[in-house]
C-alpha cells in the first residue's frame, strides 16, 4: 500500500530514498529530500476547481497536494490531482511544433510553422470564402486564452464557423438555461449542495466524475434527503436516500409529471410565480399530459414513488437538482435542462440558500469560454443577434462593428457536416482529441479525409495530433498562468510553476505570435504581453455584464480563494448564488420563462437486431480521452482498458462471467475484446461502457444525432447487441420489452390519470 501512495505521488521507488515526516503538507510518505518550493494552483481536470500545490525540485514538478484552506476541497484531491503533476513529463507530449512533409510529420521552427499555416488559411480563405476554415477548441485552455483564440478567429480570421468541444457536454445546460432565465449561468453554488435540505442528482455519477463535490453532498448529511435518478446504480447512488430507477432518456418525462403533481397539489409558489415569471398558464395547459399513471407508463416507475419524489422536492425549505452528463448529453437535453429550470421556479426554490438548479461542469474551463470564448456568444454573455451587444463590444476595444458577426456559426456536429460535404477546406483543432471524442467515429474520419489542411494545436501527440498537417506544439497546466472558472461560477487563478516542456508554448504566446503572420497583431492585441493583458481587458468588457469580473485582480482571487460572479461594487467578494430578491432574470422583462417541452420516445430503440441499450461515460482513473491520464502509471494501471458492466441476467445467457471477453456492435460498427463485469449497477437489457479508450473506441458505435437546440450529442442511449465465444448469435429481445418499446415508438400509449393510490401517497 506505501508502495502505492508512493508511486501516487509521482516517486520513483527504485531510486529515492524515503523518509517519514509529520510536515502537514505531505501527509505521512513523503521524499527525504523535499521539493525546493511549492507553487499555489487549481486543477486542470474537471469543473469542480480543487485549489492545489505543485511542488517544484530543480525546475521540475515533483508532487501535487490539495490546498487545504481552498473553499472547494480543503486540501482534498482525487487520483487524478494528485497524480497531476506527472501529466507534465509524459512520453506522448509535443516537444516542438511539425508539419507533415513527404508523408512523415518533422520538426520545424515555430517562423516555418506559422508561415506556412498563415499562408495555408490566406489561401483557402481566398479562394473559398473565410468561412472555409473552421476552428474547434476546448474547455481546458484558460480564460484569456479562449478570449485570445476568439477575438483572433472571430474578428481577425473572420470566420464563425468556431466551437468547442464543450458543445459535446455543457452545450444543453447553456441553452436550457438561457430558454429559461435568459443568459447561460449556473444559479447555485456547492455551499448551496452543502446547507440543502432535499438533493435530486439526476443523471450524474458524482463520485466517479466529480468525487470532490461528494464532501459537499454529504456535509450536514444526518439533516439532509439525497435521492439519485440514474438507470444505472452508480457510486453515487449508494450514497442516497432514495434510488430511482428511471427507464433510459424517460427524464423529461419525470419532470413534467412531477411539475404536475405539484400544481395538481398546489404546493407551488403562487406569489413567485406571479411575480417573477412568464408563461405559466400555457405551462399548466401543457402537464395536464403527464398525469401520474402516464409518467409511471413511461419512466417505468411506481405512481407512489412519483408523488413521494414531488411532495419531497416541492414541500421542503431547501431542494435543489444537481446534474451532468446524463441530462445534456440527449437529443432532449435542453429542454430536459429547462424542465428541472421548470420545477425550481414554478417552486420558487432558486435564488435561495439551498435552493438552485444546477449543471455540474464537465472540464476544468467550460464555463471560461461559456463568458469569454467568444464560440456561443460574444464575451460576457452578449447576443450576436443583438446590434446593441454587438455596438456596446466593439465600442469597448475599439474595433468596427462590422467586424462582429451578426449570428453565431456552424456547431461542432455542423461543422463536420460541412467538411464532409466539401464547405469547409480547414480545421484548427485547439487541445481536443475528437477521433475519439466525437460520436459515429465512421463519417467523423470520413469527412477529416477530405479536408486540405488539419492543424492541431495540442500539448499532447493525440490519436488526432497524429493525421495533422501541422501541429503546433502548446505548453500545459502548471507551465503557464492565468484562470478558470468553475462550476459554481469560482474564478479560480493558475499558475506557472515550470517553464513549457522542450520548444512548445503557452496557448497564449501561440495565438499571438500567429497573429502578426496576418498583421493582426495591433489591431486585436495592442499592448498585450502577458495574460494579465487579456484579463484587465475581461475586467472591462464584464463590467456590468452577469459574468462581472470586474471587482477582481489576480491578487484578489488568491487570496480569497477564488472569486464567484458577479464580482463588482455591488459584490465585491462575490456572490454566492444568482437570482436573488434583488436580481432580476435576464430576460428583457427580468422574468424567468416556463418551458413547455415534451417528452419523444428514443430515435434509436432496441430490436431483435440490437436487443440492449449502451450507456457511456467516465471513471474517476481517467480524463476525457486519456491524453493526459493515459501515461500516468498508477491511473493507467487501475483502468488500462475498456470494460463492459453486464447483468447477471444478460451474463448467463451469454455465458459469459468476470474477465471474460466480448464483442459490442451496433449499425455503426463493433468494438470488440472488452473485459466483462458481471454487476447489479446495470439493469436486464442495459449494459455500460467507459468512453476513454481508443483501442476499443466505444464511439465507433453511438450515433449522429444530436440536440436540435444545443448541438449536443445523445452519446448515452445506443442499440446494441453483445456476442460472446459461447453465444454468437447474441442476445435476443424479450417480447414484452419490445411490445412495450413499440408502444412508446409509436406514441399510442394509453393516458391514464392520477390512482387514488398515488393521490393518497
Amino acid at each position: 500500500m506505501i508502495g502505492k501512495i508512493r508511486e501516487l505521488l509521482g516517486v520513483d521507488i527504485k531510486e529515492e530514498k524515503y523518509a517519514l515526516t509529520d510536515d502537514p503538507l505531505f501527509g505521512k510518505i513523503a521524499k527525504a529530500k523535499k521539493p525546493d518550493r511549492w507553487v499555489k494552483s487549481t486543477c486542470g481536470y474537471c469543473g469542480v476547481g480543487c485549489g492545489l500545490y505543485i511542488g517544484v525540485k530543480d525546475g521540475r514538478a515533483t508532487y501535487t497536494k490539495g490546498d487545504p484552506k481552498h473553499p472547494v476541497n480543503i486540501g482534498t484531491l482525487c487520483p487524478k490531482g494528485l497524480s497531476e503533476h506527472q501529466m507534465l513529463y509524459a512520453s506522448n507530449r509535443t516537444l516542438r511544433p511539425k508539419i507533415r512533409k513527404n508523408g512523415k510529420l518533422v520538426d520545424v521552427s515555430w517562423d516555418e510553422a506559422f508561415g506556412y499555416t498563415a499562408q495555408k488559411f490566406q489561401e483557402i480563405q481566398e479562394r473559398y470564402g473565410k468561412g472555409a476554415l473552421a476552428v474547434i477548441s476546448t474547455g481546458q485552455l484558460l480564460t484569456e486564452e479562449f478570449y485570445a483564440l476568439g477575438k483572433f478567429v472571430q474578428l481577425g480570421l473572420q470566420t464563425n464557423n468556431y466551437d468547442g468541444n464543450t458543445t459535446l457536454c455543457m452545450a444543453s445546460a447553456v441553452m436550457g438555461y438561457k430558454q429559461s432565465f435568459g443568459s447561460d449561468g449556473p444559479p447555485g453554488s456547492y455551499e448551496d449542495i452543502a446547507k440543502a435540505d432535499v438533493i435530486f442528482v439526476i443523471g450524474a455519477n458524482l463520485a466517479d466524475n466529480h468525487p470532490i463535490i461528494v464532501h459537499h453532498l454529504m456535509k450536514n448529511r444526518k439533516d439532509k434527503k439525497i435521492v439519485v435518478i440514474d438507470p444505472r446504480r452508480s457510486k453515487t447512488s449508494q450514497l442516497a436516500d432514495i434510488y430511482v430507477p428511471i427507464k433510459p432518456r424517460t427524464d423529461l418525462a419525470l419532470l413534467n409529471g412531477l411539475a404536475y403533481i405539484i400544481w395538481e397539489q398546489g404546493w407551488y409558489d403562487e406569489a413567485f410565480i406571479k411575480d417573477r415569471t412568464e408563461g405559466w398558464r400555457e405551462f399548466v395547459g401543457h402537464i395536464q399530459n403527464y398525469k401520474p399513471g402516464e409518467v409511471a407508463h413511461i419512466t417505468g416507475l411506481d405512481t407512489k414513488l412519483l408523488y413521494q419524489l414531488a411532495k419531497l422536492y416541492a414541500t421542503s425549505k431547501k431542494s435543489l437538482i444537481c446534474w451532468t452528463m446524463g441530462i445534456n448529453q440527449s437529443a432532449q437535453g435542453t429542454d430536459t435542462v429547462s424542465a428541472i429550470n421548470n420545477l425550481a421556479i414554478m417552486t420558487g426554490k432558486i435564488g435561495k440558500e439551498g435552493c438552485a438548479p444546477f449543471s455540474i461542469t464537465g472540464q476544468c474551463n467550460a464555463m471560461g469560454t461559456r463568458e469569454f470564448g467568444f464560440t456561443s456568444a460574444i464575451p460576457g454573455y452578449r447576443k450576436f443577434e443583438s446590434e446593441k451587444d454587438r455596438q456596446e463590444y466593439a465600442d469597448l476595444i475599439g474595433i468596427p462593428i462590422d467586424r462582429i458577426p451578426t449570428r453565431r456559426g456552424y456547431k461542432y456536429s455542423e461543422i463536420i457536416d460541412a467538411i464532409d460535404r466539401g464547405e469547409i477546406k480547414a480545421l484548427w483543432v485547439v487541445c481536443t482529441n475528437p477521433l475519439v471524442s466525437f460520436p459515429d467515429q465512421n463519417k467523423l474520419r470520413r469527412a477529416l479525409k477530405k479536408l486540405d489542411l488539419l492543424v492541431v494545436q495540442d500539448a499532447f501527440m493525440s490519436d488526432t495530433a497524429q493525421i495533422a498537417d501541422v501541429i503546433f506544439a502548446a505548453a500545459t497546466w502548471g507551465e503557464k498562468e492565468g484562470t478558470y472558472t468553475n462550476s459554481e461560477r469560482r474564478v479560480n487563478k493558475a499558475n506557472k510553476a515550470v517553464e513549457p516542456l522542450g520548444d512548445s508554448k503557452s496557448d497564449f504566446d501561440i495565438i499571438l505570435e500567429l497573429s502578426e503572420h496576418f498583421g493582426l497583431r495591433n489591431l486585436l492585441f495592442a499592448g498585450w504581453k502577458e495574460p494579465r493583458d487579456a484579463f484587465e481587458e475581461i475586467r472591462r468588457i464584464s463590467k456590468g455584464r452577469l459574468c462581472d469580473y470586474s471587482g477582481m485582480t489576480y491578487e484578489k482571487i488568491e487570496a480569497l480563494g477564488g472569486i464567484q460572479w458577479p464580482c463588482n461594487d455591488k459584490y465585491p467578494q462575490g456572490c454566492t448564488r444568482l437570482y436573488g430578491e434583488n436580481m432580476p432574470f435576464e430576460h428583457e422583462d427580468g422574468k424567468a420563462r416556463f418551458i413547455a417541452a415534451d417528452w419523444k420516445p428514443l430515435e434509436e430503440p432496441v430490436s431483435k437486431a440490437y436487443p440492449v441499450l449502451l450507456n457511456t461515460g467516465r471513471t474517476v482513473e481517467h480524463f476525457h480521452t486519456r491524453t493526459k491520464t493515459g501515461q500516468i502509471a498508477i491511473l493507467d494501471n487501475l483502468a488500462p482498458e475498456a470494460w463492459i458492466d453486464i447483468n447477471p441476467k444478460d451474463a448467463a445467457k451469454l455465458g459469459v462471467k468476470n474477465y471474460d471477453r466480448v464483442t459490442l456492435k451496433s449499425p455503426r460498427g463493433k468494438v470488440e475484446n472488452l473485459v466483462v463485469r458481471v454487476t447489479n449497477l446495470v439493469a436486464p437489457g442495459q449494459v455500460f461502457v467507459p468512453f476513454h479508450y481508443n483501442t476499443q473506441l466505444v464511439n465507433t458505435l453511438t450515433q449522429s444525432l444530436f440536440d436540435p437546440i444545443s448541438g449536443e450529442p445523445n452519446y448515452k442511449q445506443t442499440a446494441v447487441q453483445i456476442v460472446s465465444e459461447k453465444c454468437p448469435q447474441g442476445l435476443t429481445l424479450e417480447e414484452e420489452i419490445a411490445g412495450e418499446l413499440t408502444m412508446e415508438q409509436e406514441g399510442k400509449a394509453q393516458k391514464r390519470t392520477s390512482t387514488k393510490e398515488g393521490q393518497e401517497a
